[in-house]
């Protein structure tokens, strides 16, 4: 990717003040969110209209320069990608989804009562289980959700995955292996493991979780449940390319790196990497749990498990979600890297 023409606010020019070139006094740059000139070395200029801003007064932040050209928030209002084309077939081929839309089946009142049985008991239960989520029940409304997903992936340059990848050159999948954990690794119970199954079946079949990929100017992609979401319900699971921690430790672009193993010896922990192939985990925003707002905001929480052998990282609905309520989780987990403390 080519570099931006200008990423960081110019260093003060030594040139004479006769020079006619450049004129812009570059002393004067200020952050338009801050007002302050300070640490100029931390300060962005929009490709568009020149304003500076800090990478640390951004929302979310940067914690990098960004490859490529970059636009303020304003400007960046006017940038909202071009809609994923609301055709059946398309988006049926995009997911690769096993058959029509049109044909699948609704649950008959007979399973809904089973459901709701189901549900009732493990509320009763000391154990709690999870719980699969309900897509919408409208073909039609399946096929906008889907397509803002397909939006997103395609203006991020990202393949449709949901699954765990290995790719020459970064972790085999022999190195995912849970008793490398550091404290250990919970494997993921019976039930639970057919409620992910019964997830992911629905996801072959087009029937996907009832959430939408929106464009916000400062959060950039982020994701809204459509309808109702439970307590205890799977939301997705955290998929990409599985690479070693130490051969991304300098990837400072990777934001939505997530931990995959934690293990005693450093050079055994991997991370999950969805920039070149994801699902909607990707789009939905990590948040600084560490703060009053940050708890308020958070309705996921992230779990990693032993899924037959295998670390896998499952998002789940940690209370109930209502329609329209954008999804958070912690982000700030074992990883220093990355200024959390930022996040809002």
């Amino acid at each position: 990717m080519a570099v931006s023409r200008r990423t960081r606010a110019p260093k003060p020019s030594s040139r004479p003040p006769f020079e006619e070139e450049d004129t812009f006094d570059h002393d004067d740059t200020c952050c338009k969110e801050c007002e302050s000139g300070e640490s100029p070395e931390e300060m962005l200029l929009c490709d568009k209209c020149d304003i500076g801003y800090h990478l640390f007064c951004l929302r979310p932040i940067l914690v990098s320069v960004p490859k490529g050209s970059w636009f303020c928030p304003d400007c960046a209002k006017n940038k909202k990608p071009k809609s994923f084309p609301l055709v059946q077939t398309k988006i049926v081929d995009f997911f690769r989804i096993q058959r029509s839309l049109d044909s699948i089946p609704q649950p008959s009142q007979e399973n809904q009562r089973k459901r709701k049985r189901g549900v009732r008991l493990v509320v009763t239960k000391k154990k709690r289980k999870l719980l699969p989520f309900n897509p919408c029940e409208d073909p039609n409304r399946r096929l906008q959700q889907m397509a803002s997903l397909a939006t997103a992936l395609t203006a991020s340059g990202a393949d449709f995955s949901n699954e765990l990848t290995y790719r020459p050159g970064m972790a085999p999948r022999s190195a995912n292996h849970p008793a490398l954990e550091k404290n250990g690794m919970q494997a993921l119970p019976k039930d639970d493991l057919d409620t992910l199954n019964l997830c992911k079946n629905m996801m072959e079949r087009g029937e996907c979780p009832p959430l939408m990929v929106v464009f916000d100017p400062l959060e950039g992609f982020t994701v809204e449940a459509d309808r109702f979401i439970k307590d205890l319900t799977i939301i997705t699971e955290y998929v990409g390319d599985v690479d070693y921690l130490r051969n991304r430790e300098h990837d400072y672009d990777g934001d939505s790196m997530m931990t995959l193993l934690t293990a005693a010896n450093p050079l055994q922990s991997l991370v999950i990497c969805p920039e070149k192939r994801s699902n909607i985990a990707r789009f939905i925003n990590g948040i600084n749990n560490h703060t009053p707002e940050g708890k308020k905001k958070q309705n996921l929480k992230c779990v990693r498990y032993n899924v037959d052998g295998e670390c896998r990282v499952l998002l789940i609905a940690n209370r109930n979600i209502g329609t329209g309520e954008r999804l958070y989780y912690d982000y700030n987990g074992y990883e220093h890297e990355y200024p959390t403390e930022h996040f809002v």
